[in-house]
């Protein structure tokens, strides 16, 4: 099944519902100025840098909570804040790299609840529900063990698995333009049939987080970057001009 994109994805299926036997576990860290979103400053401060990063963790979170998804699961480095809505799992990421962090999410989230599992990141504030919904019906399909979701920069923004399995990250370079074809490399050697999902834009560069809030107004990331964008290109403009 070719994979949809943007305003091709379906909110819901026709005549009835996607099953709701899985689990979504959202990567994360904790929203705060200095540690999350840096690669967006300057132009930005690390203060609007953290609050475009509450919002878009706001709009990963809602989409979770609105899908089809049995649980939702915040893997997180750092502590809840006020932004963190009921009935949503805390989990404290593991140590290590990222890949170790995303196989500790796994395996925790699993031993919580035995549920096929959708992990995302929180740099995709224009995920929707439906997206989520198709992902796991993908991963649910017969003949497939696992989903992957490309991003942009060569990376991917979803990670689907009936199950966790031991080494799925081991050997694949982390944010780098080449992680997404390592991880379908890696899960191959496996034995694990993967499924090709649907592609995202993350948020990592200032022009990300422009195209990304143009692509999805009506999100609390678009919101917020409405809000700042006119001060923020103003300081570059006036920067740029010395």
């Amino acid at each position: 099944m070719t994979p949809p994109r943007g305003a091709d994805i379906p909110q819901r299926p026709e005549g009835g519902r996607w099953v709701d036997r899985w689990q979504v576990v959202i990567m994360a860290k904790a929203p705060v100025p200095g540690r999350v979103k840096t690669r967006l400053c300057p132009p930005l401060t690390h203060r609007q840098a953290a609050r475009l990063a509450t919002a878009a963790l706001t709009d990963t979170l809602a989409a979770a909570r609105a899908s089809q998804a049995a649980r939702c699961v915040l893997a997180l480095d750092g502590d809840p804040g006020a932004w963190l809505p009921p009935g949503v799992s805390v989990l404290p990421q593991r140590q290590g790299d990222f890949g170790a962090r995303l196989a500790g999410a796994m395996a925790d989230t699993w031993a919580g609840r035995p549920l096929p599992l959708l992990v995302v990141g929180m740099d995709t504030p224009q995920l929707a529900a439906g997206l989520l919904d198709w992902v796991a019906a993908q991963l649910l399909a017969a003949g497939t063990d696992t989903v992957l979701g490309p991003a942009d920069d060569g990376g991917y923004w979803v990670i689907a698995a009936r199950r966790p399995v031991a080494g799925m990250f081991e050997g694949v370079p982390m944010s780098t333009a080449s992680t997404g074809e390592a991880q379908l490399a890696r899960l191959g050697a496996l034995g694990l049939r993967c499924s090709i999902g649907p592609g995202l834009r993350d948020v990592d560069e200032f022009a990300d987080a422009e195209a990304v809030a143009e692509a999805a107004p009506g999100t609390a990331f678009a919101r917020e970057w409405r809000a700042m964008a006119p001060a923020v290109r103003a300081t570059t403009a006036a920067v740029g001009g010395r």
